[in-house]
């Protein structure tokens, strides 16, 4: 069964990765860049100190996330040595029938780090959001999506390790938003 699965897998990796065009990669290789989430953090610390929060607020908020994408990114990698799952780039029997064009490979996938948090920077920013700006939690997933498939248009995840990656992200955004809104209250709201 699990075989099935991993066999299913690879053919949806080979399909979506072939629909690549050299046209657009240097789009996809700056779409996957994690200096991207940096501007994204501050406008959403920026319009968080706009609403309800106070400086006070802001710096939990900022720490809060710091904490947030660094448990993602630890778990991930607790993951990825656990399960020891090869990318589709360390693959040499892949390697001649998919594009690969990220600057490196790596050597384990299972699963995204890049979609594990940009979902839950999503998740985390649009909840605490939601009140001022209703709409922007889809943009934010909306962007983690495309910053998920990015990582298979490079050749370095299988469409299973995006799938598990944003569902960990999503739980995780969920909760880190859960103590900030605990702290926020205790601590930081402007009255």
């Amino acid at each position: 069964m699990l075989d099935e699965i991993l066999k299913y897998d690879t053919e949806l990796f080979l399909y979506l990765n072939n629909l690549g065009s050299e046209t657009w990669d240097w789009l996809w290789l700056g779409i996957t860049n994690k200096f991207i989430f940096g501007p994204i953090l501050g406008l959403l610390l920026l319009f968080l100190f706009q609403k309800n929060f106070s400086w006070k607020g802001v710096l939990i908020l900022m720490v809060i996330v710091a904490i947030m994408i660094t448990f993602t990114d630890q778990i991930t990698n607790v993951f990825k040595r656990g399960f020891e799952r090869p990318r589709p780039c360390g693959e040499s029997d892949l390697i001649d029938q998919m594009r690969f064009i990220a600057v490196r490979c790596g050597k384990y996938g299972f699963f995204s780090g890049h979609s594990s948090n940009s979902m839950a920077v999503a998740i985390f920013g649009g909840l605490l959001l939601k009140a001022y700006y209703k709409n922007l939690i889809y943009i934010l997933i909306l962007v983690s999506l495309i910053v998920a498939y990015s990582r298979i248009y490079l050749g370095v995840h299988y469409p299973a390790d995006i799938v598990c990656g944003l569902t960990f992200g999503a739980f995780s955004g969920f909760m880190f938003y859960k103590l900030a809104r605990f702290l926020l209250s205790k601590y930081a709201l402007k009255k």
